[in-house]
């Protein structure tokens, strides 16, 4: 009997036992090769000098391109409590100083102008002659009527249309309302038209200016378009009735502030946007807390006036914007005011330049006033590479200079910039995390209509 296999099997085993040739010698160990010490230590010392070169040529230069970036993201960090530490861990005091003074000298140059501007007063009417007594006309004479045709009704509405809403483009209106008749269901006056939510694309319909139009709201005499340039983009909203304007506070006012959208619709808001800044303590604030004075209605809030260098936007009985010192009094008159900094337009006039200070790319508020007296909010969305970095205020400025503005004013930016409008938010935060922003004090409110 076979215990363990056949004759071959057991014969290998034996022979394997015996020390045959069949069992391979073990193969000699492989040598390991040593690194060299010095070696490794010259290439990390190379890489940590090439590193400290490269710091040194980006702080210390004046390349355009390198100074433009740097003075940057100065700016950026210094302007956000809760980052300062980021450039000043990094960066020398001297060069942080160097970009900072250029922004005191910006405000020294403003210190004392203001708003001169006012509305004509409309011209008396004339006094008519008494008529002469109706003479008697002569018998057998022929009296000459003149026949006044009766003018369109649909021709004088979609006139009155475009001459409210001048900026836009009348060949790519009429394209949409070819494309969208239901759009005139009910007739030009009640046209409403809102693609300019985050998850629409917005119309084909133009401005003049060659601007996306997302919203037309004509009912509540509102335009919304996208501004868009070099890595940024954002939402400019026109207010054409510029009795709608007001600034509410937050109901909370005090302990916390309230969202945007919220201060708009307790306060029958179709439109609202950043109002005042606010105490931001590492950059942990809840809006509660108010950043110098503000007026809401007649109503003052605040401790203080914010300090020197800072403006106050001031919108008065008349409904337009006066930007002045806040250390002058307050005008008589005043109805709604927020403070803050740099003014942007004063007069029809561009104040800020390449050297003002403020030309760090970031998440910007902005608002003005038309030489037609329309009311003028921007806001720039930031901070968000893949969709919008953010802009300059001089780029601010211009938006709303090409569109006839004469008083502007920047406001509180970063994560406070947003728009909200009938109901949805427009702009993105520049935190991602917050859909809603930040609360705040205070917000601009432009209201429906009656």
């Amino acid at each position: 009997m076979k215990l363990f296999g056949s004759k071959r099997s057991g014969a290998r085993l034996a022979k394997n036992r015996s020390g045959g040739s069949a069992v391979s010698a073990p193969a000699a160990p492989r040598k390991t090769r040593r690194r060299n010490p010095l070696k490794t230590l010259a290439v990390v010392l190379a890489c940590l000098l090439g590193l400290e070169l490269c710091y040194f040529f980006c702080i210390y230069t004046d390349n355009a391109f390198v100074t433009k970036w740097r003075t940057a993201y100065i700016e950026t960090a210094m302007d956000t409590l809760s980052h300062k530490w980021l450039a000043t861990a990094i960066i020398p005091s001297d060069v942080i100083a160097r970009v900072m003074d250029s922004r005191t000298q910006s405000l020294i140059n403003m210190d004392g102008m203001e708003t001169t501007w006012g509305k004509e007063e409309e011209p008396a009417d004339p006094v008519q002659p008494e008529e002469p007594a109706e003479l008697q006309q002569p018998e057998n004479t022929v009296t000459e009527i003149t026949v006044v045709e009766k003018e369109d009704p649909e021709k004088a509405a979609r006139d009155a249309f475009y001459e409210l809403y001048y900026e836009i483009d009348s060949d790519s209106m009429e394209a949409w309302l070819n494309k969208h008749p239901e759009t005139l269901a009910n007739g030009w006056e009640g046209i409403v038209i809102n693609e300019a939510g985050l998850d629409d694309g917005g119309t084909e319909i133009e401005t003049v200016h060659g601007e996306q139009v997302l919203a037309i709201d004509v009912p509540n005499k509102l335009l919304l378009v996208r501004v868009e340039g070099s890595g940024y983009q954002g939402v400019l909203a026109i207010g054409k009735d510029n009795s709608r304007l007001k600034v509410f506070p937050s109901s909370k006012l005090g302990s916390s502030g309230e969202y945007a959208g919220t201060i708009a619709s307790n306060n029958n808001g179709v439109l609202g946007m950043t109002g005042s800044g606010f105490i931001d303590p590492d950059g942990n604030g809840n809006g509660g807390l108010l950043a110098g004075y503000a007026m809401c209605d007649g109503v003052a809030y605040g401790d203080g006036h914010m300090g020197w260098g800072n403006k106050r936007l001031e919108l008065h009985e008349d409904n337009l914007f006066y930007i002045k010192d806040v250390a002058a009094p307050v005008g008589e008159g005043t109805t709604d005011a927020v403070e803050f900094q740099p003014a942007l337009i004063i007069d029809g006039s561009i104040v800020v330049d390449a050297n003002c200070g403020w030309t760090g790319l970031q998440p910007r508020a902005c608002i003005g006033q038309s030489d037609k007296y329309e009311f003028l909010m921007l806001v720039i969305e930031g901070r968000m590479p893949w969709r919008s970095t953010g802009t300059h205020v001089i780029e601010c400025a211009e938006i709303l200079k090409r569109h006839g503005c004469m008083q502007a004013m920047n406001l509180d930016g970063g994560t406070s910039a947003i728009m909200w409008y009938d109901g949805e938010y427009v702009t993105k935060c520049s935190n991602q995390s917050l859909p809603s922003g930040r609360p705040l004090p205070t917000a601009f409110v432009y209201q429906r209509g009656e």
